[in-house]
Protein backbone atom coordinates (compact mmCIF):
# COMPACT_ATOMS: atom_id res chain seq x y z
CA UNK A 1 0.00 0.00 0.00
CA UNK A 2 1.50 3.63 -1.15
CA UNK A 3 -0.19 6.36 0.31
CA UNK A 4 -0.09 9.34 -2.35
CA UNK A 5 -1.03 12.82 -1.54
CA UNK A 6 -3.63 12.87 -4.07
CA UNK A 7 -5.47 9.64 -4.22
CA UNK A 8 -4.51 8.53 -0.67
CA UNK A 9 -3.79 4.66 -0.64
CA UNK A 10 -2.65 2.90 -3.89
CA UNK A 11 -2.83 -0.80 -3.42
CA UNK A 12 -0.24 -1.96 -5.64
CA UNK A 13 -0.25 -6.71 -6.35
CA UNK A 14 2.78 -8.37 -7.11
CA UNK A 15 2.84 -8.04 -10.87
CA UNK A 16 2.71 -4.12 -10.47
CA UNK A 17 5.26 -3.79 -7.48
CA UNK A 18 7.77 -6.09 -9.68
CA UNK A 19 7.17 -3.14 -12.68
CA UNK A 20 7.64 -0.62 -9.82
CA UNK A 21 11.18 -2.15 -9.31
CA UNK A 22 12.35 -1.95 -12.75
CA UNK A 23 15.36 1.12 -13.40
CA UNK A 24 12.98 2.72 -16.25
CA UNK A 25 10.12 2.96 -13.69
CA UNK A 26 12.58 4.18 -10.47
CA UNK A 27 14.04 6.56 -13.64
CA UNK A 28 11.05 8.53 -13.66
CA UNK A 29 11.26 9.31 -9.67
CA UNK A 30 14.05 12.10 -11.02
CA UNK A 31 12.16 13.45 -13.62
CA UNK A 32 9.83 16.68 -12.78
CA UNK A 33 6.15 16.51 -14.07
CA UNK A 34 6.30 19.87 -14.85
CA UNK A 35 9.57 20.90 -16.36
CA UNK A 36 10.63 24.20 -15.45
CA UNK A 37 7.67 24.83 -13.76
CA UNK A 38 9.07 25.11 -10.70
CA UNK A 39 10.88 28.33 -11.61
CA UNK A 40 6.99 29.98 -11.46
CA UNK A 41 5.35 27.34 -8.91
CA UNK A 42 7.87 26.59 -6.18
CA UNK A 43 5.69 23.49 -4.98
CA UNK A 44 5.98 22.17 -8.30
CA UNK A 45 8.52 19.74 -7.49
CA UNK A 46 6.59 16.40 -8.53
CA UNK A 47 7.59 14.08 -10.32
CA UNK A 48 7.04 11.02 -13.38
CA UNK A 49 7.11 8.25 -10.73
CA UNK A 50 4.11 9.98 -8.93
CA UNK A 51 1.82 10.45 -11.92
CA UNK A 52 2.97 7.05 -13.19
CA UNK A 53 1.53 5.39 -9.51
CA UNK A 54 -1.98 7.59 -9.91
CA UNK A 55 -2.50 7.29 -13.30
CA UNK A 56 -2.24 3.20 -12.68
CA UNK A 57 -4.47 3.68 -9.72
CA UNK A 58 -7.19 5.36 -11.62
CA UNK A 59 -6.82 2.37 -14.07
CA UNK A 60 -7.27 0.05 -11.67
CA UNK A 61 -10.59 1.89 -11.11
CA UNK A 62 -11.94 2.09 -14.48
CA UNK A 63 -10.69 -2.06 -15.14
CA UNK A 64 -12.96 -2.90 -11.83
CA UNK A 65 -16.08 -0.83 -12.98
CA UNK A 66 -15.54 -2.39 -16.77
CA UNK A 67 -15.27 -5.59 -15.17
CA UNK A 68 -12.37 -6.31 -17.57
CA UNK A 69 -11.28 -9.55 -17.56
CA UNK A 70 -7.70 -10.46 -15.36
CA UNK A 71 -5.44 -10.06 -18.78
CA UNK A 72 -7.13 -6.87 -20.02
CA UNK A 73 -6.91 -5.49 -16.50
CA UNK A 74 -3.22 -6.76 -16.31
CA UNK A 75 -2.60 -5.11 -19.34
CA UNK A 76 -4.16 -1.57 -19.02
CA UNK A 77 -2.85 -1.20 -15.42
CA UNK A 78 0.61 -2.26 -16.40
CA UNK A 79 0.58 0.16 -19.76
CA UNK A 80 -0.69 3.39 -17.84
CA UNK A 81 2.29 2.59 -15.16
CA UNK A 82 4.67 2.03 -17.95
CA UNK A 83 3.18 5.14 -20.51
CA UNK A 84 5.96 7.83 -18.94
CA UNK A 85 8.69 5.62 -19.23
CA UNK A 86 9.88 7.07 -22.54
CA UNK A 87 10.18 10.96 -21.37
CA UNK A 88 13.22 12.72 -21.14
CA UNK A 89 14.86 14.85 -18.59
CA UNK A 90 12.55 17.66 -17.57
CA UNK A 91 9.65 16.19 -19.35
CA UNK A 92 8.30 17.82 -21.93
CA UNK A 93 10.95 20.62 -21.80
CA UNK A 94 13.34 17.80 -24.01
CA UNK A 95 10.10 16.82 -26.38
CA UNK A 96 11.41 18.82 -29.37
CA UNK A 97 14.61 17.69 -29.58
CA UNK A 98 13.79 14.28 -28.82
CA UNK A 99 11.34 14.38 -31.91
CA UNK A 100 13.62 16.51 -34.50
CA UNK A 101 17.00 15.00 -33.66
CA UNK A 102 15.95 11.32 -32.45
CA UNK A 103 12.83 10.99 -34.52
CA UNK A 104 10.41 9.89 -32.16
CA UNK A 105 8.34 11.21 -28.94
CA UNK A 106 8.07 9.93 -25.70
CA UNK A 107 5.59 7.59 -26.70
CA UNK A 108 7.68 5.33 -28.30
CA UNK A 109 8.52 2.56 -26.30
CA UNK A 110 9.09 -0.42 -27.68
CA UNK A 111 12.73 -0.73 -27.20
CA UNK A 112 12.56 0.45 -23.78
CA UNK A 113 10.48 -2.76 -22.68
CA UNK A 114 12.83 -5.23 -24.28
CA UNK A 115 15.95 -3.81 -22.06
CA UNK A 116 16.43 -7.08 -19.56
CA UNK A 117 14.52 -5.82 -16.54
CA UNK A 118 11.46 -4.50 -17.98
CA UNK A 119 11.35 -7.64 -20.28
CA UNK A 120 11.77 -10.14 -17.22
CA UNK A 121 9.12 -7.98 -15.14
CA UNK A 122 6.74 -8.21 -18.30
CA UNK A 123 7.65 -11.80 -18.60
CA UNK A 124 6.49 -12.58 -15.23
CA UNK A 125 3.58 -11.20 -15.36
CA UNK A 126 2.13 -13.13 -18.44
CA UNK A 127 2.16 -9.89 -20.38
CA UNK A 128 2.90 -9.16 -23.82
CA UNK A 129 5.42 -6.65 -24.33
CA UNK A 130 3.99 -5.34 -27.81
CA UNK A 131 0.86 -4.85 -26.58
CA UNK A 132 1.66 -2.49 -24.17
CA UNK A 133 3.73 -0.65 -26.49
CA UNK A 134 0.70 -0.43 -28.91
CA UNK A 135 -1.81 0.51 -25.74
CA UNK A 136 0.69 3.24 -24.82
CA UNK A 137 1.28 4.29 -28.88
CA UNK A 138 -2.49 4.48 -29.37
CA UNK A 139 -3.14 1.42 -31.25
CA UNK A 140 -5.02 -0.75 -29.38
CA UNK A 141 -8.51 -1.31 -28.76
CA UNK A 142 -8.30 -0.41 -25.06
CA UNK A 143 -6.04 2.63 -25.73
CA UNK A 144 -8.90 4.97 -25.24
CA UNK A 145 -8.10 4.99 -21.74
CA UNK A 146 -4.92 6.17 -21.48
CA UNK A 147 -4.87 7.75 -24.90
CA UNK A 148 -8.14 9.61 -25.45
CA UNK A 149 -9.73 12.77 -24.37
CA UNK A 150 -10.93 11.67 -21.08
CA UNK A 151 -8.46 9.34 -20.07
CA UNK A 152 -7.08 8.11 -16.48
CA UNK A 153 -3.97 9.76 -17.45
CA UNK A 154 -5.56 13.17 -17.91
CA UNK A 155 -7.64 12.98 -15.15
CA UNK A 156 -4.59 12.20 -12.94
CA UNK A 157 -1.96 15.03 -14.28
CA UNK A 158 -5.03 17.87 -14.02
CA UNK A 159 -5.90 16.88 -10.56
CA UNK A 160 -1.87 16.42 -9.51
CA UNK A 161 -0.51 19.44 -11.42
CA UNK A 162 -3.32 21.77 -9.52
CA UNK A 163 -2.12 20.13 -5.89
CA UNK A 164 1.23 20.67 -6.54
CA UNK A 165 1.48 24.37 -7.87
CA UNK A 166 -1.82 25.58 -6.12
CA UNK A 167 -3.59 26.46 -8.54
CA UNK A 168 -7.47 25.81 -8.19
CA UNK A 169 -8.52 25.11 -11.71
CA UNK A 170 -7.84 21.27 -11.98
CA UNK A 171 -10.67 20.00 -9.77
CA UNK A 172 -11.99 17.03 -11.90
CA UNK A 173 -14.51 14.28 -11.00
CA UNK A 174 -12.67 11.46 -12.10
CA UNK A 175 -14.82 8.99 -10.08
CA UNK A 176 -18.10 10.39 -12.10
CA UNK A 177 -16.25 9.88 -15.30
CA UNK A 178 -15.36 6.79 -15.08
CA UNK A 179 -18.48 5.37 -13.49
CA UNK A 180 -19.89 6.85 -16.72
CA UNK A 181 -17.41 4.96 -18.96
CA UNK A 182 -18.82 1.61 -20.91
CA UNK A 183 -16.96 -0.59 -23.04
CA UNK A 184 -18.64 -1.44 -26.18
CA UNK A 185 -17.41 -3.03 -29.39
CA UNK A 186 -15.91 0.49 -30.95
CA UNK A 187 -14.24 1.17 -27.71
CA UNK A 188 -14.92 3.56 -24.80
CA UNK A 189 -17.83 5.96 -24.73
CA UNK A 190 -19.52 8.03 -22.05
CA UNK A 191 -22.63 7.37 -20.44
CA UNK A 192 -24.83 11.00 -20.65
CA UNK A 193 -24.96 10.70 -16.90
CA UNK A 194 -21.14 11.64 -16.74
CA UNK A 195 -21.42 15.01 -19.82
CA UNK A 196 -20.73 17.20 -16.37
CA UNK A 197 -18.17 15.68 -15.07
CA UNK A 198 -16.73 15.46 -18.91
CA UNK A 199 -17.39 19.20 -19.10
CA UNK A 200 -16.04 19.80 -16.08
CA UNK A 201 -12.48 17.75 -17.31
CA UNK A 202 -12.83 20.16 -20.61
CA UNK A 203 -13.17 23.34 -18.48
CA UNK A 204 -9.61 22.35 -15.95
CA UNK A 205 -7.65 21.99 -19.74
CA UNK A 206 -8.45 25.31 -20.91
CA UNK A 207 -7.81 27.11 -17.17
CA UNK A 208 -4.41 25.28 -16.34
CA UNK A 209 -2.84 25.89 -20.11
CA UNK A 210 -2.17 29.72 -19.40
CA UNK A 211 -1.76 29.19 -15.84
CA UNK A 212 0.75 26.14 -15.63
CA UNK A 213 1.38 24.55 -18.82
CA UNK A 214 1.72 27.79 -21.26
CA UNK A 215 3.10 30.11 -18.93
CA UNK A 216 5.44 32.42 -20.15
CA UNK A 217 8.68 32.09 -17.28
CA UNK A 218 8.11 28.35 -18.11
CA UNK A 219 8.27 28.46 -21.76
CA UNK A 220 11.26 30.72 -21.33
CA UNK A 221 12.56 28.41 -19.45
CA UNK A 222 11.94 25.58 -21.67
CA UNK A 223 12.92 27.27 -24.75
CA UNK A 224 16.55 28.52 -22.99
CA UNK A 225 17.21 24.52 -22.35
CA UNK A 226 16.24 23.44 -25.96
CA UNK A 227 19.37 26.12 -26.69
CA UNK A 228 21.61 24.43 -24.47
CA UNK A 229 20.69 20.79 -25.30
CA UNK A 230 20.98 21.72 -28.98
CA UNK A 231 24.56 23.07 -28.40
CA UNK A 232 25.30 20.60 -26.50
CA UNK A 233 24.42 17.77 -29.10
CA UNK A 234 26.64 20.15 -31.83
CA UNK A 235 29.40 20.19 -29.75
CA UNK A 236 29.97 16.29 -29.17
CA UNK A 237 27.08 15.01 -27.48
CA UNK A 238 25.23 12.02 -27.89
CA UNK A 239 21.36 13.13 -28.44
CA UNK A 240 20.28 9.46 -27.59
CA UNK A 241 22.56 9.55 -24.42
CA UNK A 242 21.05 12.76 -23.03
CA UNK A 243 17.33 11.83 -23.61
CA UNK A 244 17.94 9.25 -21.70
CA UNK A 245 19.17 10.59 -18.56
CA UNK A 246 17.33 12.00 -15.89
CA UNK A 247 17.14 15.63 -14.65
CA UNK A 248 20.32 15.93 -12.43
CA UNK A 249 22.82 13.95 -14.89
CA UNK A 250 21.09 16.28 -17.46
CA UNK A 251 22.36 19.36 -15.48
CA UNK A 252 26.16 17.70 -14.88
CA UNK A 253 25.86 16.82 -18.35
CA UNK A 254 25.66 20.66 -19.51
CA UNK A 255 27.93 21.37 -16.38
CA UNK A 256 30.09 19.83 -18.68
CA UNK A 257 29.58 20.13 -21.82
CA UNK A 258 31.89 20.64 -24.55
CA UNK A 259 29.89 23.81 -25.51
CA UNK A 260 30.49 27.01 -23.35
CA UNK A 261 26.96 27.80 -24.87
CA UNK A 262 25.03 24.83 -23.46
CA UNK A 263 27.31 25.77 -19.78
CA UNK A 264 26.24 29.27 -19.43
CA UNK A 265 22.48 28.43 -20.24
CA UNK A 266 21.92 25.93 -17.57
CA UNK A 267 23.99 28.20 -15.15
CA UNK A 268 21.19 30.94 -15.95
CA UNK A 269 18.58 28.26 -15.54
CA UNK A 270 19.54 26.89 -12.51
CA UNK A 271 20.46 30.82 -10.94
CA UNK A 272 16.68 31.85 -12.27
CA UNK A 273 18.55 34.19 -14.47
CA UNK A 274 16.36 34.00 -17.20
CA UNK A 275 15.63 35.97 -20.48
CA UNK A 276 12.78 38.15 -21.07
CA UNK A 277 10.05 38.43 -23.42
CA UNK A 278 11.15 41.40 -26.40
CA UNK A 279 7.76 40.37 -28.33
CA UNK A 280 4.71 38.20 -26.46
CA UNK A 281 1.90 38.94 -28.72
CA UNK A 282 -1.35 36.77 -29.98
CA UNK A 283 -2.88 35.59 -33.53
CA UNK A 284 -4.57 39.66 -34.14
CA UNK A 285 -0.96 41.43 -34.44
CA UNK A 286 1.16 38.61 -36.34
CA UNK A 287 0.58 37.64 -40.33
CA UNK A 288 0.36 33.75 -40.25
CA UNK A 289 1.94 33.22 -43.97
CA UNK A 290 4.86 34.22 -41.82
CA UNK A 291 5.23 32.24 -39.28
CA UNK A 292 7.00 29.10 -39.56
CA UNK A 293 5.63 25.93 -38.53
CA UNK A 294 6.21 25.37 -34.50
CA UNK A 295 9.01 22.66 -35.04
CA UNK A 296 12.82 23.34 -33.70
CA UNK A 297 14.36 23.38 -36.57
CA UNK A 298 12.01 26.15 -37.78
CA UNK A 299 12.74 28.19 -34.91
CA UNK A 300 15.86 27.96 -34.23
CA UNK A 301 16.47 29.25 -38.10
CA UNK A 302 14.02 32.12 -37.77
CA UNK A 303 16.05 33.18 -34.24
CA UNK A 304 19.09 33.59 -35.96
CA UNK A 305 17.57 35.61 -38.45
CA UNK A 306 16.05 37.61 -35.70
CA UNK A 307 19.33 37.76 -33.99
CA UNK A 308 21.26 38.97 -37.23
CA UNK A 309 19.06 41.77 -37.77
CA UNK A 310 19.54 42.41 -33.88
CA UNK A 311 23.00 42.70 -34.18
CA UNK A 312 23.13 39.73 -31.18
CA UNK A 313 24.70 36.25 -30.65
CA UNK A 314 21.90 33.63 -32.07
CA UNK A 315 21.38 31.82 -28.87
CA UNK A 316 20.73 34.84 -27.26
CA UNK A 317 17.32 34.91 -29.34
CA UNK A 318 14.50 32.60 -28.63
CA UNK A 319 11.37 32.04 -30.62
CA UNK A 320 8.83 30.20 -29.44
CA UNK A 321 6.32 28.87 -31.69
CA UNK A 322 3.17 27.17 -29.83
CA UNK A 323 1.16 24.88 -32.34
CA UNK A 324 -1.76 27.25 -33.11
CA UNK A 325 -5.22 26.13 -31.25
CA UNK A 326 -7.36 24.27 -33.53
CA UNK A 327 -10.58 23.60 -32.47
CA UNK A 328 -10.99 20.82 -29.62
CA UNK A 329 -13.22 18.36 -30.68
CA UNK A 330 -13.99 16.20 -28.59
CA UNK A 331 -13.53 12.01 -29.82
CA UNK A 332 -15.86 11.47 -27.35
CA UNK A 333 -19.56 9.59 -27.63
CA UNK A 334 -21.85 9.43 -25.41
CA UNK A 335 -24.97 7.49 -24.82
CA UNK A 336 -28.26 8.57 -23.79
CA UNK A 337 -31.60 6.51 -23.99
CA UNK A 338 -32.25 6.84 -27.71
CA UNK A 339 -29.09 7.59 -29.72
CA UNK A 340 -24.99 7.58 -29.59
CA UNK A 341 -23.94 10.54 -30.63
CA UNK A 342 -20.83 13.13 -29.75
CA UNK A 343 -19.99 15.50 -27.03
CA UNK A 344 -19.30 18.06 -28.96
CA UNK A 345 -23.23 17.97 -30.26
CA UNK A 346 -24.71 18.28 -26.86
CA UNK A 347 -22.16 20.19 -25.26
CA UNK A 348 -22.46 24.23 -25.77
CA UNK A 349 -19.12 24.60 -23.18
CA UNK A 350 -17.16 23.18 -26.38
CA UNK A 351 -17.43 25.98 -28.77
CA UNK A 352 -16.51 28.77 -25.48
CA UNK A 353 -13.76 26.84 -24.75
CA UNK A 354 -12.59 26.66 -28.58
CA UNK A 355 -12.94 30.46 -28.40
CA UNK A 356 -10.79 30.61 -25.54
CA UNK A 357 -7.88 28.67 -26.46
CA UNK A 358 -7.59 30.74 -29.14
CA UNK A 359 -7.11 33.66 -27.36
CA UNK A 360 -4.74 32.13 -25.32
CA UNK A 361 -2.25 31.36 -28.07
CA UNK A 362 0.81 33.78 -27.60
CA UNK A 363 4.08 33.88 -29.62
CA UNK A 364 6.65 34.64 -27.77
CA UNK A 365 10.04 35.66 -28.45
CA UNK A 366 12.60 36.05 -26.09
CA UNK A 367 16.28 37.63 -24.84
CA UNK A 368 18.97 38.48 -22.54
CA UNK A 369 17.14 41.85 -20.73
CA UNK A 370 19.46 44.61 -22.35
CA UNK A 371 18.74 43.55 -25.61
CA UNK A 372 15.17 43.43 -25.69
CA UNK A 373 14.83 46.83 -27.22
CA UNK A 374 16.94 45.59 -30.49
CA UNK A 375 14.97 42.33 -30.60
CA UNK A 376 11.95 43.66 -30.29
CA UNK A 377 12.10 46.07 -33.20
CA UNK A 378 14.03 43.62 -35.24
CA UNK A 379 11.55 40.43 -34.58
CA UNK A 380 8.88 43.49 -35.83
CA UNK A 381 10.46 43.19 -39.01
CA UNK A 382 11.12 40.02 -40.04
CA UNK A 383 7.33 38.65 -39.13
CA UNK A 384 5.50 41.94 -39.77
CA UNK A 385 3.97 42.30 -36.07
CA UNK A 386 1.23 44.78 -35.74
CA UNK A 387 0.89 46.77 -32.82
CA UNK A 388 -0.33 44.31 -30.06
CA UNK A 389 -4.34 44.54 -29.01
CA UNK A 390 -6.31 45.10 -26.26
CA UNK A 391 -6.48 41.38 -25.51
CA UNK A 392 -3.12 40.71 -26.02
CA UNK A 393 -1.77 43.46 -23.23
CA UNK A 394 -4.84 41.46 -20.80
CA UNK A 395 -2.69 39.90 -17.93
CA UNK A 396 -3.35 36.12 -18.03
CA UNK A 397 -2.19 35.92 -14.00
CA UNK A 398 -0.71 37.94 -11.41
CA UNK A 399 2.45 37.95 -10.81
CA UNK A 400 5.15 39.53 -8.65
CA UNK A 401 7.97 41.22 -10.07
CA UNK A 402 10.36 38.68 -10.44
CA UNK A 403 7.18 36.86 -12.23
CA UNK A 404 6.58 34.03 -10.08
CA UNK A 405 2.40 33.42 -9.38
CA UNK A 406 1.73 33.91 -5.67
Amino acid sequence: MIKDPVHGDIEVDDPIRLLLDTPALQRLRMIRQLGFSFLVYPGANHTRFEHALGTMHLATRLCNHLSLDQDDSLLLRASALLHDIGHGPFSHAIEPLMESICGHGHDAVDDLLEEPSAASALAAAGIDPGEVAAVIGGNHRLSGAIHGELDVDRMDYLHRDAHYTGVPYGAVDSHRIIRSTVLTPSGLILDDSGVQAAESLLVARTLMRPAVYFHHVSRIAERMFLIAAHEHCVSGGDPDRLVAMDDSECIQAFRESESGIAQEMIHRLLTRNLYKRAVYVGVGSINRARIPQPDLSASFTLAEEIASHAGVASHEVCVDIPGFPTDMVMGVLVQNRHDVVSLDEISPLIRGMNEIRRSQWRLGIYCPGEHREAVALAAAGVLSIRPATKQDKLPIETEDERGEVP
